[in-house]
This record gives C-alpha cells, structure tokens and sequence, in this order.
C-alpha cells in the first residue's frame, strides 16, 4: 500500500479537525474511498487480468488434449487448482 501522509491541518477544515481530535490526536488513521471507487482485487496491479489469461491457456491446452499432470507441471499448479480452473471455464 502506498502510504501518503498528510497533516490534517493541511487539508480538513478547522471544524472537521477539531470533531476528528475528539476520537484520535496523533495517531495516523486510514481514510478509505467510497465504495464505489475502490478498485476490485487485482484490477490495479494488473494480477486478474494476468490470472484470466493464464487461466484461459490452460483449458485451451486440456481442450488441445493436455493432461491435468501436464497442466500441473507446466503451470505449477495442484490438480485440484488445475480442475477447478477446467470446471468454472464449463
């Protein structure tokens, strides 16, 4: 996580401060965007996106023939992660 710190006299107005001072004084406390503008898991580092490709190759490869014990050791991957790739691609 990318951690920018900001002094709360730097950007709340003085009566949002002096309310938060009610709660916290000098600690760093965590401001969460709203919901919806969070971004899903993986979409900012790119990770679903990589993991849906890589995904799609594997039941390409075991529709191609590939064996689970073939997928596994080409992906490193447990059979079981191997099956239920296969399956949800279904």
């Amino acid at each position: 996580m990318n951690v920018n710190y900001k002094n709360g006299r730097d950007v709340l107005p003085p009566s949002l401060l002096l309310e938060l001072q009610k709660y916290i004084q000098g600690d760093l406390i965590y401001i969460p965007k709203p919901a919806n503008q969070r971004a899903s898991w993986g979409e900012v580092s790119g990770t679903r996106k990589l993991l849906a490709e890589r995904n799609k190759e594997i039941v390409q490869c075991y529709v191609n023939g590939a064996t689970v014990a073939e997928l596994e050791r080409k992906y490193h991957l447990s059979s079981e992660s191997i099956r239920k790739i296969i399956v949800k691609a279904r």
